[in-house]
C-alpha cells in the first residue's frame, strides 16, 4: 500500500504509522525528496531519528479520528450515499467542537 500512497504523495515530509517502518520504503521517500518522519519499528535493532514536532501532529490526527469513531454512525457507516455520511461526520465534527 506505501508505493501506491508514495505516487501520490507531495510536500516535505512524509508522515505515517509504525507500520510503514521499512528501509525500502524510507529510501523511496528519500528518492522523492521528502523527510520520512516515521517512529521505528519495535523490532528494529536501532532507533532512527524521529521528527518529533510533525510526529505529534500524526498523534493529533489519529486522536481526532478515534474520537469521531465514538460516534456509532461515523464508525459503522450504516448510511448508504456518500453524501449521507458526509453529513454525518460533519455533525459528528461538530458536536466534538462544541464539547
Amino acid at each position: 500500500m506505501a508505493q501506491e500512497l508514495l505516487v501520490h504523495a507531495e510536500g516535505d515530509a512524509f508522515i505515517a504509522d509504525t507500520a510503514y517502518d521499512a528501509d525500502h520504503i524510507r529510501s523511496d521517500v528519500r528518492k522523492l525528496e521528502m523527510k520520512p518522519v516515521i517512529h521505528s519499528h519495535p523490532g528494529r535493532k536501532r532507533r532512527l531519528p524521529l521528527g518529533r514536532p510533525l510526529y505529534q501532529l500524526r498523534y493529533r490526527l489519529e486522536c481526532c479520528f478515534h474520537d469521531l469513531k465514538r460516534f456509532r454512525a461515523v464508525a459503522t457507516r450504516y448510511d448508504k450515499t456518500a453524501t449521507c455520511y458526509l453529513a454525518v461526520q460533519h455533525v459528528a465534527a461538530m458536536l466534538l467542537w462544541l464539547h
